[in-house]
């Protein structure tokens, strides 16, 4: 790519506009932390300029300049209705500066909790992936009892894993074991399902091939029919990822001592809008960072399908 592809982009325009928007009279009667905001765009300027240099698919970089134009807008526009016009109330809705100046402050405290909102994600979606596939391996080979088994997991899947959290409660030692059981419940059954649509979907002639060469049935599962199936496993675990992720966020603001759902129900049960808010957006770029990671996962365990 020349120079000007790589440089001359409409998004720094945007960069540019947004700090000349801070120019503008503040009128929110509370503090707006503008120098904050300035550090976060220009760091995120500087960032997208230094990926600039370095991408060399036109599409990434197509991406990383349409998500940082997305960014800036959202900022500029946010700074004109808060902290420069007050259109909206400065309590329930802060200045964008004030969220990141939160951010700052309460840094470790986040770091903490958004590590043990991970720590249950991982345990409980980790369980149920080892207990889901080896099961829906067996239960999908047979045709007999997959049949029934499709039923059964339609019948359960419906019913929201929240509403076991009372009996989670009643029945588990720890707070911190019913979020990882909703996790569990929640990764289960679309893990479960996709496992066994896998294995429906097998091509026959790969398994005739198989029982041509006398392949045993545990090999013939794990090596034939599990990589054959890794598509629609992986679908399903993309389902239940992005489940989980909500009911935690539930889970934690009902019964938790700890976790991003206790830090955003804690501070907005005291009127703390600010960090109310600045959880929400960090729960929502945690999801984007797993889910990316997760799908770059994906995509290295099936580059053979390519």
């Amino acid at each position: 790519m020349t120079i000007g592809k790589r440089y001359l982009r409409v998004v720094h325009l945007l960069f540019i506009a947004l700090l000349l928007i801070q120019l503008l009279p503040d009128q929110s009667t509370k503090p707006v932390f503008t120098a904050s905001l300035i550090k976060f765009a220009v760091g995120a300027e500087v960032i997208v300029l230094a990926l600039s240099a370095f991408i060399k698919k036109e599409e990434s970089l197509a991406l990383l300049v349409d998500i940082a134009g997305f960014i800036y807008v959202l900022l500029a526009v946010w700074s004109l209705v808060t902290a420069k016009y007050n259109y909206l109330n400065d309590m329930l809705f802060p200045a964008p500066g004030r969220i990141i100046h939160q951010f700052v402050i309460d840094r470790s405290k986040i770091w903490l909790n958004v590590r043990s909102s991970l720590v249950t994600i991982v345990k409980g979606f980790f369980l149920a992936v080892v207990v889901a596939v080896p099961l829906g391996l067996f239960l999908g080979w047979s045709a007999r009892l997959g049949s029934a088994a499709t039923y059964i997991t339609k019948f359960f899947s419906s019913i929201p894993p929240i509403v076991y959290i009372p009996y989670g409660i009643a029945l588990l030692p720890t707070l911190k074991s019913v979020s990882v059981f909703v996790i569990f419940l929640a990764t289960f059954w679309p893990v479960f399902a996709g496992t066994m649509s896998g294995v429906l979907g097998v091509d026959k002639r790969i398994i005739d091939s198989a029982k041509v060469l006398n392949v045993r049935k545990p090999e013939m599962l794990f090596r034939v029919i599990l990589p054959a199936s890794l598509q629609q496993i992986f679908l399903g675990c993309n389902q239940g990822l992005s489940v989980s992720f909500i009911l935690l966020t539930s889970a934690e603001m009902i019964n938790a001592k700890d976790g991003m759902g206790y830090y955003v129900k804690y501070y907005s049960d005291f009127g703390d809008y600010t960090r109310t808010i600045t959880g929400l957006l960090v729960i929502g770029f945690v999801v984007i960072g797993v889910t990316f990671l997760f799908n770059k996962l994906q995509n290295h365990l099936l580059r053979w399908k390519h």
